[in-house]
């Protein structure tokens, strides 16, 4: 499958992905978690310097990418985010796996990327990265991981492979990151969020072996061995 033929279609807080024939594409099945020349695909649901709430509906036939609703309301965050937000597909945070490193089952979730290159994303497009680290972010009691990449095609890709060459090439970078995604929720009065690893981001072959797990729980999920529990297979 090619993925440069995919093209968003926004309807108000709803956005389906469509490939050149005009089939709806699921960004969460349907797009090839590796690209052939061993990089990962990476879904944007929140374009750097945004705030609106977006992420893919897991429990919706097609899994479109959808703003979230609280109490009849759209949902923002309460700043902008600073990177390209969004996911990576095929994987899944299995709430039946309880990892003993940091004491947390994951959060029934794809898992999350924060994509720190230069170009302001598109919603919805697909970007091949480079996986450089992921931080172990405990929301409400839930491991949420963060993986830190950048696209390909940026300018300073070819200068970063790992997370210490993130803060040689984008120094105070990881830190900004991380505080980020701690402190959000606080103006709403809510607690801070937690990481694992006493708040280390963990290096690049740390960070596959998460993508290979993730991975591994979504087929588990695919195929049936796991319960989806309501979860959209399609």
């Amino acid at each position: 499958m090619s993925i440069v033929c995919y093209h968003a279609k926004r309807l108000l807080e709803l956005l389906i992905l469509k490939c050149a024939g005009g089939k709806n594409v699921s960004a969460w099945h349907d797009i090839p978690l590796w690209t052939e020349d061993g990089l990962l695909n990476f879904i944007c649901e929140i374009p750097k310097e945004s705030s609106a709430k977006m992420e893919v509906a897991t429990d919706e036939e097609g899994t479109p990418i959808k703003q979230d609703i609280k109490k009849g309301k759209l949902r923002f965050y309460p700043y902008n985010i600073n990177w390209n937000y969004g996911l990576l597909p095929q994987t899944w945070e299995d709430p039946g796996h309880h990892n003993t490193d940091v004491d947390a089952a994951g959060d029934n979730d794809p898992v999350d990327v924060v994509e720190i290159g230069s170009q302001t994303g598109v919603m919805g497009a697909v970007y091949k990265v480079k996986p450089l680290g992921v931080l172990a972010m405990i929301d409400d009691g839930e491991l949420d991981w963060k993986v830190i990449a950048i696209n390909a095609e940026d300018p300073k890709a070819s200068s970063v492979n790992d997370i210490e060459d993130v803060e040689r090439e984008f120094p105070g970078e990881v830190d900004k990151i991380r505080t980020w995604f701690r402190d959000y929720k606080t103006p709403d009065g809510k607690p801070q969020n937690k990481f694992g690893f006493n708040d280390k981001a963990m290096n690049k072959e740390f960070t596959l072996g998460v993508i290979k797990e993730t991975s591994e729980f979504y087929q588990n999920l695919l195929s049936g061995k796991t319960d989806a529990n309501g979860l959209a297979l399609k």
